[in-house]
C-alpha cells in the first residue's frame, strides 16, 4: 500500500497538542449548541473570498458578501462565477463524503463550473506549475493521475494518522498531483476542510483560509521545499500552524455577544412601534437586518421556528411594511425597510 513520505517532528507533536486544547476551549465556549447559522455563514464568506484571493481574485470582502447576499456586484465576469461556484460548493460540503473520490470529483464540478473545461474530471493533459516565467513544478503525467488519487484516497481512508496530520499530508499530495487542469489550489483547501470536519465539526466552519491568505508566499514556499524534500514534513508543520493560529484568533463568545446586543436594541424599539408583533418575529427582523442572506430554513433554525412558522411571520412582517423582497425568491434576500436606528 502507498504511504506518503512525511514524518511526524517535535513542532508537529506540539502543535497537535496545543490545536487538541483549543477544540476543547472553543467546544466549552460553544456549549452543546453548533455556532448560529449566522456565524457560519459570517464564516464561510471569510473562507470564500480568501480561498479565491489566493487564486488571484481580486473581489472585496464586501462584493464576495454583496453576492452571497443575492445583490448586484460590478467586476469581472469570471470572478464574480468563481465565487457563485464557491458558494454552492461550499452549500454542498455537509453532503459529502471525505473518503469518497467521486465526491472530490462532484465537488470540482462545482467550484469550477463554466469556468473550465472538463469541471468535474481529472486532466488529460499535461501541466507546470510556474513562478513567472519559471516552471517550479513539473505535475506527474496524466495517464498516472487515477492510480494516484486512487492510492491517496485508499491512504487517508485506512490510515492510523491523526486527522490533522493525514489532512495536511492529504493536502500537499493533492497539489503535488495537481490532478485537474484548473482549480487545485482552492480545491486542496476545500478538501482538507472536508478532512478535519469530520475529525471535528468546528472544522467546517472555522476560516483557516484567511490566515493561509495572510501568509500565501509561505504557503507556496512551503509546498516547494517539500517537493524538493521528497516529503511534506515542512507543509504540515505550516499548516498546522495556520490551523492553530486561526482558532487563537477566533472568539466567537464576543461575535455572539455583539449580535445578542445589537438585538435586544432592536427588539425594543420595534416592540414600542409594533406592540402586536411576537418576541419571535421580532427576532425575525433582527436576524433579517443584520443577516439577509439567510434563507428560510436558517431563519427558522437561528430563531427556534420551523419552516412554516417563518414563513407566516415573514407574511406578516411583510405587510406591516417591515420587510420587502429584493430580486427573485430564489436568488434575492429580504430586506428591513424601516429605520432601526
Amino acid at each position: 500500500m502507498y504511504i506518503p513520505p512525511f514524518k511526524i517532528s517535535d513542532k508537529i507533536t506540539r502543535l497537535l497538542s496545543e490545536i487538541s486544547e483549543q477544540v476543547g476551549i472553543i467546544t466549552t465556549l460553544l456549549g452543546e449548541n453548533a455556532p448560529s447559522p449566522m456565524l457560519r455563514k459570517k464564516s464561510h464568506i471569510k473562507t470564500i473570498h480568501s480561498s479565491l484571493a489566493i487564486e488571484h481574485n481580486s473581489l472585496s470582502l464586501e462584493q464576495v458578501t454583496d453576492i452571497i447576499n443575492g445583490k448586484r456586484v460590478l467586476g469581472p465576469p469570471d470572478e464574480i462565477q468563481e465565487v457563485k461556484n464557491a458558494i454552492e460548493a461550499y452549500r454542498l460540503m455537509p453532503m459529502l463524503d471525505a473518503f469518497k473520490e467521486k465526491d472530490l470529483l462532484r465537488a470540482h464540478g462545482l467550484m469550477m463550473k463554466d469556468l473550465v473545461r472538463d469541471a468535474g474530471h481529472y486532466r488529460q493533459e499535461g501541466v507546470g506549475v510556474s513562478n513567472g516565467q519559471q516552471i517550479i513544478h513539473m505535475a506527474p503525467p496524466a495517464n498516472q493521475i487515477p492510480r494516484l488519487m486512487g492510492d491517496l484516497f485508499h491512504w487517508v481512508s485506512t490510515t492510523d494518522t491523526h486527522s490533522l496530520i493525514s489532512s495536511c499530508v492529504f493536502h500537499y499530495e493533492f497539489e503535488f498531483i495537481h490532478p485537474f487542469i484548473d482549480g487545485n489550489g482552492r480545491m486542496g483547501r476545500y478538501w482538507q476542510t472536508m478532512l478535519l470536519s469530520r475529525w471535528k465539526g468546528i472544522f467546517a466552519w472555522l476560516p483557516v483560509e484567511s490566515i493561509v491568505k495572510d501568509h500565501q508566499q509561505e504557503y507556496y514556499d512551503a509546498i516547494a521545499k517539500c517537493d524538493t524534500a521528497g516529503e511534506s514534513t515542512l507543509f504540515v508543520e505550516f499548516m498546522l500552524d495556520c490551523l492553530l493560529d486561526t482558532m487563537l484568533n477566533y472568539k466567537p463568545q464576543e461575535e455572539t455577544e455583539e449580535e445578542n446586543r445589537l438585538h435586544d436594541k432592536l427588539h425594543d424599539k420595534l416592540h414600542d412601534k409594533f406592540p402586536e408583533l411576537s418576541d419571535k418575529a421580532l427576532e425575525l427582523v433582527g436576524v433579517i437586518k443584520t443577516h439577509p442572506s439567510l434563507n428560510a430554513t436558517e431563519m427558522g433554525e437561528n430563531v427556534g421556528l420551523s419552516l412554516r412558522q417563518v414563513r407566516t411571520h415573514l407574511n406578516t412582517l411583510k405587510t406591516l411594511g417591515l420587510i420587502v423582497r429584493v430580486g427573485s425568491n430564489k436568488t434575492g434576500y429580504w430586506k428591513v425597510t424601516i429605520d432601526t436606528e
